[in-house]
């Protein structure tokens, strides 16, 4: 089997969730998608802008891609686990 220099494509299919915000957070959402026209001159919705404004906030913060580089912790981990592996006990 040959080993191409593009490996293989990760997991693609979106997934959906569904979240309750304040009415002034949402209200700032509805601001944010009428500025986003009027600048782009393009109307998204909500819901589209969402997945791209999360992206930019995790993809800044730079606690969490250093967490995610040194490998957190998987799903399901217990608190007892996680202290573990931070005091460097097992």
């Amino acid at each position: 089997m040959a080993n191409l220099k593009l490996g293989k494509l990760p997991n693609r299919t979106p997934s959906k969730i569904t979240i309750t915000v304040s009415a002034d957070l949402y209200q700032e959402l509805q601001d944010y998608a009428a500025l986003y026209r009027q600048t782009y001159g393009e109307s998204e919705t909500v819901a589209e802008l969402i997945p791209f404004m999360l992206a930019g906030f995790l993809e800044g913060d730079r606690a969490f891609a250093k967490a995610r580089k040194e490998g957190l912790p998987g799903p399901g981990a217990s608190e007892k686990s996680r202290r573990q592996s931070e005091s460097g006990s097992g």
